[in-house]
């Protein structure tokens, strides 16, 4: 059995007879995840500071290495749009010019809102056809009912499923 790269170059260069299986290729993928956020995080991370994000979603969000850690437990499941979408809001509401508002309300909105987006995220009809009247004339908050709709599935969905992961527990044990 071929041992497991240490490197995704490694891993591109190696012939199909020397590829680890996927669920090898899976192990690999989560030990180099865990080993990336934990770099990203030495410095940055306060002791006991992700022991708190078990609190709620606003606390776990509020940190930066919390923002960080969940958003990449959501892409290791191919379902970071939400954390995406929600943090891009933050963002654009910051904004106080108004040329930069609307072009960048249009491209939260190709990206995000409209059926069929590359990132598309789970709102009503309604909501999305709400927003995408507010985006003719955007203001700093036209995407705000869409942010709620977000957090609230985050909330109860993938919130719940990031401190019950092995991710979450992982990640715990490398800071201690």
């Amino acid at each position: 059995m071929p041992s497991l790269p240490r490197t995704t170059n490694e891993l591109d260069i190696m012939t199909k007879e020397e590829r680890p299986s996927r669920s090898q290729r899976n192990d690999f993928k989560w030990r180099l995840q865990c080993k990336i956020l934990r770099s990203q995080m030495s410095d940055k991370h306060k002791p006991g500071e992700s022991q708190q994000w078990s609190q709620s979603l606003e606390t776990l969000l509020r940190s930066k290495s919390g923002k960080t850690t969940f958003q990449a437990f959501l892409k290791s499941e191919f379902s970071d749009e939400n954390i995406e979408f929600w943090m891009i809001c933050e963002d654009f509401k910051k904004i106080k010019c108004t040329s930069r508002l609307s072009s960048r309300a249009k491209k939260i909105f190709e990206r995000y809102i409209q059926a069929e987006a590359p990132k598309e995220i789970n709102i009503d009809h309604k909501t999305r056809e709400h927003i995408k009247q507010n985006v003719q004339t955007p203001t700093r908050y036209c995407f705000e009912e869409a942010q709620k709709i977000v957090f609230s599935l985050m909330e109860k969905d993938s919130y719940p499923r990031f401190l019950r992961s092995d991710f979450y527990r992982t990640f715990l044990e490398s800071v201690a």
